[in-house]
């Protein structure tokens, strides 16, 4: 609680830049796209990409959550049936075989036939690439626009002139905002419509499959000098199911910098940019909807940053007297990382 910023205190616990130069062994970096610990696994493969040419680093990542991608993998995850190819026992197939590889010279596992190897969601395989900027040939951005149908504002592809406003009253208890951003279960029929702003695309007009870390951009004018806002982005079924593609949770005064906090200006324009949220690879079917959820982190499950610019530690109600009111312009952007066959 005392180190809010990534200082001194975490860069000592880990390797950090240059030091991952020093790191020259066999890694296998295992995770799942609804492991908790996802987005630190990644780190230690991303730092290890940045400073060291073609590391002998594998990633293997699929449909688990923590545990699982520790273990075996169940039949079912968070009511989301996993296809065959997916079942690999990790913890006494893929582990041991890794291991003999690498102290024994035997033959490498034959997932491993790339560095970054993931199983795509909805269908019966897995993909191979040299890295993961390998895994997307397109993208698919999205624009939020102040067009409305019913509970939906409009996603386009270009950027518009709209505005879009929301108002998060810390004061309020009775009510919480950003409830429905972990993914648990997978796949629902409803989600909450009074829960922030959600914003819904047209049709897709092809197969496509999301394969990676979506991006965001959001333009916003805000009355405070910082806030914790979140992204979510679900897939709207042709069945009309909605389900849970991936989120990411942000601390505005964070986002240029991880090590030093730069606090907002009240009132005056602002760009925050975003691109480390969870990573999946999922086949998205013709006919699906992208629906977005920009949201205020106001629950009983987080910490609240009322916005005044000082230590939100050291926050408290007493500095929830004027509501937090945002405003995001047409600028802003979410970008879905594909791969088209």
């Amino acid at each position: 609680m005392q180190h809010p910023s990534y200082d001194d205190f975490w860069k000592n616990m880990i390797p950090y830049k240059q030091e991952f130069t020093k790191i020259n062994i066999p890694i296998l970096t295992i995770t799942g796209y609804y492991d908790d610990s996802q987005r630190g696994a990644m780190y230690y493969f991303n730092e290890h990409n940045k400073y060291v040419k073609n590391p002998n680093h594998y990633l293997f990542i699929g449909p688990y959550d923590h545990w699982t991608a520790q273990t075996k993998p169940d039949d079912v995850l968070r009511n989301y049936s996993l296809s065959k190819s997916a079942l690999i026992n990790i913890e006494e197939d893929l582990l041991f075989q890794w291991f003999d590889y690498t102290l024994k010279g035997m033959k490498k596992p034959s997932i491993l036939k790339d560095k970054v190897n993931f199983q795509v969601m909805d269908t019966d395989i897995w993909m191979h690439k040299p890295s993961l900027s390998a895994m997307t040939n397109d993208t698919l951005t999205f624009h939020l626009n102040a067009e409305k149908t019913k509970d939906f504002y409009a996603l386009q592809a270009t950027p518009n002139s709209t505005k879009i406003q929301m108002s998060v009253d810390f004061k309020d208890r009775t009510s919480m905002n950003n409830t429905d951003y972990y993914p648990w279960p997978l796949e629902k029929d409803n989600i909450n419509l009074k829960d922030g702003l959600l914003f819904k695309s047209e049709a897709l007009n092809e197969d496509l499959i999301m394969n990676g870390s979506f991006l965001g951009n959001l333009e916003f004018i805000i009355n405070k000098k910082d806030v914790d806002y979140s992204v979510t982005v679900y897939q709207l079924t042709p069945e009309n199911k909605y389900f849970h593609l991936s989120y990411y949770i942000g601390r505005a005064s964070f986002a240029k910098d991880r090590e030093q906090r730069n606090l907002l200006v009240p009132n005056q324009k602002i760009n925050i940019s975003f691109d480390n949220s969870k990573l999946i690879s999922k086949k998205l079917q013709k006919g699906s909807r992208i629906v977005i959820v920009v949201n205020v982190n106001k629950n009983n499950s987080a910490q609240l940053n009322y916005g005044t610019g000082k230590d939100v530690n050291v926050e408290s109600i007493k500095d929830a007297k004027t509501p937090l009111k945002i405003t995001f312009t047409g600028n802003s952007s979410i970008s879905l990382p594909i791969w088209k066959n």
